[in-house]
């Protein structure tokens, strides 16, 4: 009893220096914290200090983590997870720390799959002309399943309690963003759908508490997200989510948008979506897109040479499907002086919104001796 209240007056100092409360260098962090993990290690019999000591382990992964030291840090937060999964049945606090390390041993072992503004690098999936190596698909696919279980666990939980409700939805939030790093748009839509129908309810029960702020927060983020995931579905996707109710109303303009972008004739899109015609119309007619493009040509080195304005740029469009808007360019472009002559390979890529890789293109098109020609939806 002693050891164990000693270890606990540990972790409180410990827990005064993570927070900021008290300071100390960060020799004398390092020192605390192992000090504490190896006073934790030997009371495997007491649930709180097993709990404990997948959080402080946890707290060690963060650290190396922001010293670059990834398979450190993954090693490590591995450890702390057994520890957390062991107590997690004690209570239902042990099970919120549990779910909280499965959602950052996901983040972490997901990395790579995203940019520095935490988007997805491969968002087409399998389809992506340059995907993620076997490695980082391999390690996508553990977050991935990482943090449905993070979901399961925080479902689980009485879900009267407001805490537990609010760690569901971010959970969700969390594997929509997993989803979309493996290129399943469509899954990664309906999940950030749910969490943002959870964040609303929680919102509506009490606006005035303390964590509104944080959900709105949360609605932003996924406002985001659904506008860019949007983007990437084909319109058999936008289908499948209207006709399972998870398709936002706010976003509808912006889903017609999108199968006209892909060809699809407005009578279709009316139809399929369940829209009135007249509707879907005003839409298109007010809701514009951004159409950027770049040509390319070949020289005599292999190398693809990007040329200047007018033929890199960008403009915005109304009711014009990405077909229509490159085959304007292409006629401009070989009526023009830029045209390389016949026999010289050039090629168009026209994209929705950004530049990315080429299998992202709206409209692609090469032209030469034994090129592929297509244009993809």
């Amino acid at each position: 009893m002693v050891q164990r209240e000693a270890v606990l007056r540990l972790d409180e100092q410990w827990a005064q220096v993570r927070s900021g409360a008290a300071h100390a260098e960060p020799e004398e962090r390092e020192r605390l914290l192992d000090e504490l993990i190896g006073a934790l290690r030997p009371l495997a019999d007491d649930p709180r200090c097993t709990a404990l000591l997948g959080l402080r382990l946890a707290d060690r992964a963060a650290l190396r983590f922001a010293a670059g030291d990834r398979a450190g840090a993954l090693a490590t937060i591995e450890e702390g997870l057994h520890s957390s999964e062991r107590a997690a049945r004690y209570s239902p606090e042990f099970a919120r720390w549990y779910a909280r390390g499965l959602i950052n041993h996901g983040v972490w072992l997901a990395w790579p799959l995203s940019d520095g503004a935490r988007l997805p690098k491969h968002p087409l999936g399998p389809a992506a002309g340059e995907g993620p190596s076997a490695m980082e698909r391999a390690a996508g696919e553990r977050a991935r399943d990482l943090t449905r279980s993070a979901v399961e666990v925080w479902a689980g939980l009485d879900q009267h309690d407001p805490v537990n409700r609010r760690g569901l939805a971010q959970a969700k939030v969390f594997l929509g963003d997993r989803l979309a790093e493996l290129g399943l748009a469509e899954d990664a839509v309906a999940w950030a759908v749910d969490a943002e129908s959870d964040f609303r309810q929680l919102l509506l029960a009490d606006p005035a508490a303390e964590e509104s702020e944080e959900a709105e927060e949360a609605l932003d983020h996924i406002g985001r997200q659904l506008e860019l995931r949007l983007r990437f579905l084909a319109f058999e996707s936008l289908v499948g989510l209207r006709a399972r109710r998870l398709m936002p109303e706010r976003l509808l303009p912006q889903a017609v948008v999108a199968a006209r972008i892909q060809g699809v004739e407005e009578s279709e899109v009316a139809a399929r979506l369940r829209l009135d015609p007249e509707q879907v119309r005003t839409m298109l007619e007010v809701t514009p897109w951004l159409a950027v493009w770049r040509v390319e040509v070949r020289g005599p080195d292999g190398l693809w040479t990007v040329l200047a304005h007018p033929w890199h740029s960008a403009t915005e469009v109304r009711n014009r499907t990405a077909e229509d808007v490159a085959g304007e360019l292409v006629r401009g472009f070989v009526g023009s002086a830029d045209h390389p002559g016949d026999g010289v390979p050039w090629r168009i890529l026209l994209w929705w919104h950004e530049e990315g890789e080429p299998a992202g293109a709206k409209y692609r098109l090469v032209v030469g001796p034994d090129a592929a020609m297509g244009t993809p939806s």
